[in-house]
């Protein structure tokens, strides 16, 4: 599977930023993402309304819409949030933020909040990709698909 033993190669596990289930980013109901515009990776149909970093690193990006958050692990890889679908259109209701840009952050380290109510009601789709934004520093990597539990279950493994 992954050659980890290679010189130069790292390990990186992104955990699941929400409970929920697991599903390829192919499934995602918006062809940006879908078709792999943005990057690679996983999307979660949320259970519980608190989002936590998956990873271990620094936020970059804190959309002003409070719908997607963008973080940088201290290997340099781009993870990106985007909670729901066509979210951006909510101007920010019902969602809460718990971070700013340059903060560092732990993995199941609480990032937002989301008004299940609300978003659901006013957006496409709850369905929230987790995406590597630059996938060329990837050598490998892998998508594990199925239930996870926010700050612990495994989502992707990647050799950087």
């Amino acid at each position: 599977m992954f050659n980890i033993f290679k010189k130069n190669c790292k390990k990186l596990l992104i955990k699941a930023p929400v409970d929920g289930d697991i599903v390829d980013i192919v499934e995602v109901p918006d062809e940006v993402f879908a078709q792999k515009l943005v990057g690679d990776g996983v999307a979660v149909n949320p259970k519980s309304d608190i989002f936590v970093s998956p990873v271990n690193g620094v936020i970059t990006t804190v959309f002003p819409t409070k719908h997607a958050i963008g973080i940088k692990t201290l290997d340099g890889i781009e993870i990106m949030i985007h909670v729901g679908v066509d979210t951006v259109k909510l101007n920010g209701e019902g969602f809460t933020t718990f971070i700013n840009e340059g903060d560092k952050v732990k993995i199941g380290d609480k990032l937002l909040q989301i008004n299940m109510t609300i978003v659901k009601s006013k957006a496409k789709s709850l369905i929230s990709p987790i995406i590597i934004t630059n996938m060329g520093k990837i050598k490998e990597y892998k998508k594990i698909i199925g239930k996870a539990t926010a700050g612990k279950t495994d989502i992707i493994e990647a050799v950087i």
